[in-house]
This record gives C-alpha cells, sequence and structure tokens, in this order.
C-alpha cells in the first residue's frame, strides 16, 4: 500500500473518530437542576394531591409537566436527618445524623454530597436559604447558616425574615387554653395573619434570589438548591393569603375516632397532639387555615422561581425536582406536626420534571434518598458508588417500574422505625422491636387507624416484618463509611 492510500486511510480514521466522539457530546445531556424543598409540607395539602381546600396553582403546573409520585417516602420524620440524608446519600443511621447536625463531620471530607458533585464537575452550586438543616424560626430570625456544608456550595444566600415577630394579627394556639398569652415565637403553634408583601418574609427573599441567580447564570451550567421554610411553624404569610381559608370556622378537620390511641404503644403517640397542646376545635381549625396559608404563600413564591426558568429561556434544558423534607399531620388521629411514622408524616409531595419527557403520576415506591442518584445520572455524572439510594429514572418512561419492595424511614427520637410496602405499613420502635409495634393493611385501612399487630392472624406478617427490618438495618450500617465511634460508659458512682 503506497503513503498517500495509508495517508487517506488514516484521515478516514480520524474524521470517523471525531464523529463518534461529537456524537457521543451531543447525546450527553446537558441539563441544570432546580431543587425547590419545601420545610414540613404534607402532600395532603396540596391540590394536585387532591386537597380541594388549598389551592396550589403553581405546583400544580409543575405536576401538569413531570412525574408526580404518590408514594414517596422520607427517610427521616423530622428535619435535621431527614436533609442530611438525601443530601449526602447516607441513610440517617450510616451518616450518624440522627439530630440536627450537618453529615460532613461523619463522611469525612473525601465523601461528595449531591451538589457538590455538581461543582467538582463545572457547575455553578447555591444555595438559597434552607437545604441542610437550619433553625426555624431561630435560624430565620438571625440569617446564619445552620448545619450547612461549605463544600457542596459555590456561593450560598441565607434568607433572615421577622418570623412571629413580624407585625400582624397573631394569636398563639398551643397551650393558651385561656387565650391570655400573647403571640410568641420558638417552634410552637402561632398563626401571623402579617402586614407587609411577600418580601418581608425569608420566602419571598428567597424567590428573589433565585430568580436573580437564574438570570445571572443563565449561560452557564447550575445546581440551584431553594428552600423555602413555610408552612413550618410559626404559621406566619402576609395577609392576603388567608382569606380563603376564613372564617376558620369553616374548615372541616380530619376524621376523630374514639379510642384512637388504645391500640398503639406509647412511643406511636405523637409529641405534638391536640390533648397536650391544649387546642380546642376552633384552636384546631384555625391551626389548619394558618398552615393553608403558608402553603398559599410558599406556593406563590415557587411560581415565580419557575416563572424566572421560562424568561431566562432555561426551562427546556433544565430538570425541576419539587419536594418537602418530610410530611406533617393537620389533626389525623389528633396529631400535629411531624416525628410520626404514620403516612402524613412519613409520606411527602415529590414532582420530577425532565424537558422532553412526558408527564404521568407514578405509583412506585421510591424515597427521598433516590434523588441523588437518579437526578445524577440524568445529567450524565456518575454517583459515587457508595451512595445508598437508587437509581429511579426509568420511571419518568415508564411508571409500573418498581425499583424496591419497601421504603424505609426512622424517627430517632422515637427510636422508630418504618418499612412501607404498597400493603402493609410495619412500625416498629427499638431495634428490636422491644417498645411496640404496629401494622396496617393500608388496602383495607388507609387512614391507619386499626393496629393488626397483635392480631394473630398477622403474625406471619409481623414475623417477616421484624427479620426485613433486621435485615435492612445491618445493610444500611454496612457501608463505606467507617463505623461510628463507641460511647464511653460512664463510670458508676458509689
Amino acid at each position: 500500500m503506497n503513503r498517500k492510500s495509508l495517508l487517506n486511510i488514516s484521515f478516514f480514521l480520524l474524521a470517523a473518530l471525531f464523529s463518534t466522539l461529537s456524537s457521543a457530546a451531543a447525546e450527553k445531556p446537558d441539563y441544570n437542576v432546580l431543587f425547590i424543598i419545601a420545610d414540613d409540607l404534607t402532600y395532603t395539602a396540596l391540590s394536585c394531591y387532591g386537597n380541594t381546600v388549598c389551592k396550589t396553582p403553581n405546583i400544580d403546573r409543575l405536576a401538569a409537566k413531570g412525574v408526580r409520585f404518590t408514594h414517596a417516602y422520607c427517610q427521616g420524620t423530622y428535619c435535621g436527618p431527614s436533609r442530611a440524608a438525601f443530601m449526602s446519600g447516607y441513610y440517617p443511621h450510616a451518616s450518624g445524623v440522627l439530630g440536627y447536625t450537618s453529615p460532613r463531620p461523619r463522611i469525612g471530607p473525601d465523601k461528595v454530597t449531591w451538589p457538590q458533585l455538581y461543582k467538582n464537575n463545572g457547575y455553578y452550586t447555591a444555595r438559597v436559604s434552607k437545604l441542610y438543616h437550619m433553625g426555624v424560626p431561630g435560624g430565620i430570625e438571625a440569617g446564619t447558616d445552620g448545619a450547612d456544608d461549605p463544600l457542596s456550595w459555590t456561593e450560598k444566600f441565607n434568607c433572615p425574615g421577622p418570623e412571629w415577630k413580624a407585625p400582624g394579627d397573631g394569636e398563639t394556639l398551643e397551650n393558651n387554653p385561656d387565650g391570655k398569652k400573647p403571640a410568641v415565637g420558638g417552634n410552637t403553634f402561632v398563626v401571623v395573619e402579617a402586614d407587609g408583601d411577600d418580601l418581608v418574609h425569608a420566602d419571598g427573599k428567597a424567590a428573589a434570589k433565585a430568580v436573580e441567580l437564574i438570570h445571572k447564570h443563565k449561560d452557564e451550567k447550575f445546581w440551584l438548591g431553594v428552600g423555602f421554610v413555610r408552612p413550618h411553624v410559626p404559621f406566619v404569610a402576609p395577609k392576603k393569603y388567608f382569606p380563603p381559608f376564613k372564617p376558620y370556622s369553616k374548615l372541616t378537620l380530619p376524621e376523630k375516632r374514639e379510642d384512637d390511641w388504645a391500640d398503639i404503644p406509647k412511643p406511636g403517640i405523637n409529641y405534638k397532639t391536640s390533648v397536650n397542646m391544649k387546642m380546642d376545635i376552633r384552636r384546631q381549625k384555625k391551626a389548619l387555615g394558618g398552615y393553608y396559608a403558608c402553603v398559599s404563600y410558599m406556593d406563590a413564591m415557587t411560581g415565580q422561581v419557575l416563572d424566572a426558568l421560562e424568561t431566562a429561556g432555561l426551562a427546556d434544558s433544565t430538570i425541576v425536582i419539587f419536594t418537602s423534607d418530610h410530611g406533617y399531620h393537620l389533626g389525623e388521629h389528633d396529631f400535629w406536626a411531624k416525628v410520626s411514622l404514620l403516612d402524613e408524616s412519613s409520606g411527602v409531595p415529590l414532582i420530577i420534571s425532565v424537558p422532553g419527557m412526558k408527564p404521568a403520576v407514578c405509583n412506585s415506591l421510591v424515597e427521598l434518598q433516590d434523588l441523588y442518584p437518579t437526578i445524577t445520572r440524568l445529567c450524565g455524572l456518575t454517583p459515587p458508588s457508595g451512595i445508598q439510594g437508587k437509581d429511579i429514572s426509568k420511571m419518568l418512561t415508564d411508571q409500573t417500574h418498581e425499583v424496591r419492595d419497601a421504603t424505609f424511614s426512622v424517627a430517632p427520637m422515637r427510636r422508630g422505625f418504618l418499612l412501607r410496602e404498597h400493603r402493609y405499613a410495619y412500625i416498629q420502635y427499638g431495634e428490636h422491636a422491644g417498645k411496640g409495634i404496629e401494622l396496617y393493611d393500608t388496602q383495607k385501612d388507609p387512614k391507619q387507624f386499626t393496629n393488626l399487630a397483635s392480631n394473630p392472624e398477622y403474625a406471619t406478617v409481623v414475623a417477616r416484618f421484624k427479620k426485613k427490618m433486621t435485615d435492612k438495618l445491618k445493610a444500611i450500617r454496612n457501608n463505606d463509611l467507617p463505623p461510628p465511634p463507641e460511647k464511653k460508659k460512664k463510670k458508676k458512682k458509689f
């Protein structure tokens, strides 16, 4: 073969190689990520999940173009453990975050969080307000970072607000039966119909900052996390969001049953109840109305951020996720707030919208833990091998696809553990169920009123779940993190 022929073949091979590389580069997704998370939001409060009183048109329009998951569950039923889990990729009992701390000290400097992976791959990453745990209202009033992870971000922005101190019409509902207590703050049930506009409060500031960042960074790849703090207590929102729920007396509370708590173990009675909060029916209805008003405010701020994607021309190149860190009781079983492992507290809203994918509803079981590997792979990146979620991206095009037969959640302050299958919800207190068990057949009893754990007909079901829980806890701890340090035993004093 002569030299000219060899040169022609070489040029042909090089051209083919460059063509292949160009095609591969063209096929690699180049998505931005917009992650919007509300605080203490139950799926039952959203109109796209069936609420007919609380209207959420902006979250609804995201659901109308994305995939709405009906069986999504958090991994910790209060803020700290839940947020540390899905941001780091490790379950609470793997990361050791069972309270309100950053996951970084436990996972170490070499592990890569969800946004940090994007940062390491050339993305601009930003936190606006609450992504990792941040105290509400205290951290919002002070404008501090909370249990943040600086390695995750290119930039971070806190959004201080007046919280319960906002001028307006306020009332303390919790432990105020005679009405003599003024509107006082802290992590308590206070409703404030606040004076002023959206920008007075943290969520208005967060939406404005997110809009600014979207336009500022529209020509570069970004992972933008927007953490709204409503509807977390105190129930504070501008006055204009309250009229649809007034008079509060017109609101309907969830079904109540006599002796509802009689068949559940003591740890299963939630830490906030209508009884121990001394909230009569009037106060319960006002709490519901205040919560809904905060949801409406948060929904409006979500709309501003979604609008910015449109005006910046990024709607067709941005994956949008909307969720909450956990659910919330609004009077079901006379329970209020979070921590419980029943569906209202462990279940979360979850909507994922990917450009070019058809809208749908998916009933498969998913965890917030699954977001890290799923969204990362959709963006053409490789998640770290040790993280503990599962890739659910196939569900976005095939809603019958399943990746797990049960979701797992914990309530560390109650030493509670949940395995939620499609049919059964199994809850145990204590790692060996020594503090009690709950079992619900959610097909026959969707509101979880009848505990079947002591029913002899379900003994084999309980035994199956006990083994399954033991295996799950062992698998969670058998991870690539070093074991937690042993607690030093205190010396007995004689």
